[in-house]
């Protein structure tokens, strides 16, 4: 977790951009051209890395470094072999 950084105050552009003061994009370890995921969290807005959220929906779901889309691809085809013994 990044150390707690004194608030910045920032303007939002004319065409509704943020620039991201670089203490705090140090801080998160944001670098140019990250891919960012933004969403509005109790009338906050919140920023965060891709990879943050695919680390915390893995965890949510137990399956830190699984593939989840692997797996459910190789457990259809598991019972698309059943079925074909079952015919």
């Amino acid at each position: 977790m990044p150390e707690t950084l004194v608030p910045v105050s920032i303007r939002l552009g004319a065409q509704g951009r943020l620039v991201v003061p670089v203490a705090l994009r140090e801080a998160l370890g944001f670098k140019a051209g990250d891919q960012l995921v933004v969403r509005v969290q109790d009338g906050r807005l919140v920023v965060e890395s891709r990879e943050s959220v695919v680390r915390r929906v893995q965890e949510l779901f137990g399956a830190p470094g699984r593939n989840l889309v692997e797996d459910l691809i190789a457990e259809r085809r598991r019972e698309a072999g059943r079925e074909e013994k079952d015919e």
